[in-house]
């Protein structure tokens, strides 16, 4: 309950330009980079997760995802928040039970299944349930997949988008989540959304590229993640050392 807490403070107060950035560990070792560099805490990537362990995001069973929570949560001393997908069938209860197990604080829940938005009562329902079990002992953040899936029509104004993404995140924010995650929300919208939110709001960051976390502060985020970026920059700088490795010498 103690990290719990603190990562829940560390939401609170955050003055514009100011977000709180959550580097996604997807092992221990990377955890571990990232809290050595002195980030007060960290939130897992499912789809940095899944690559770790040889899946395709959205594919790793659900057992190898808490066993490389658990890892991560171990191996540092700082709050760790999970992405948990869609919260892989399990009910609320054996949900939470899982997430605590793990060592977790927090945890990253989506409103979408194969590419299609789940009915936002039924959803908002579900997470009141998952509140209720968890009490103060982890952070809900609901993610709103509304720019991803959209209404099925390409040509839907993201002003409209975003008020769609404004209503969701008003009954999830009723039901008990915490944050709010409209993933994939054009920079454009971000003070419309800022606006219309109430409470902490997650916005996603590329590496490297686009507006820095500081910018993305002062347009309205509570808190910046990267997604499977960090993962994906390893990656690719893993390539970059074995191509070295295989060039003949001179």
């Amino acid at each position: 309950m103690s990290r719990a807490r603190a990562f829940r403070a560390l939401h609170h107060h955050r003055a514009p330009g100011d977000p709180l950035v959550l580097p996604g560990p997807w092992d221990a070792a990377a955890a571990r980079v990232f809290a050595e560099a002195g980030f007060p805490a960290l939130a897992t990537p499912s789809a940095g997760v899944a690559a770790s362990l040889g899946y395709r995001d959205g594919q790793t069973p659900a057992e190898e995802m808490f066993a490389a929570v658990a890892r991560i949560a171990r191996a540092v001393d700082v709050p760790v928040s999970a992405d948990v997908e869609g919260g892989y069938g399990l009910e609320p209860k054996e949900l939470v039970e899982r997430l605590l197990e793990a060592g977790a604080v927090g945890c990253n829940l989506e409103d979408s299944e194969h590419g299609v938005l789940k009915d936002p009562q039924a959803h908002a329902d579900w997470l009141a349930e998952v509140r209720a079990a968890a009490g103060e002992a982890l952070f809900v953040y609901a993610r709103i997949d509304i720019f991803l899936h959209g209404t099925g029509d390409a040509g839907t104004p993201v002003e409209q988008l975003s008020e769609q993404a404004i209503e969701r995140a008003a009954l999830y924010g009723a039901a008990g989540a915490d944050c709010v995650y409209p993933i994939g929300a054009p920079v454009s919208v971000l003070p419309l959304l800022r606006s219309g939110i109430h409470g902490p709001l997650n916005v996603h960051a590329l590496v490297g590229a686009g507006p820095s976390p500081t910018e993305l502060g002062e347009l309205g985020a509570t808190r910046v993640t990267f997604g499977p970026g960090l993962q994906r920059r390893a990656a690719e700088a893993l390539r970059g050392i074995a191509a070295q490795l295989k060039a003949p010498s001179a």
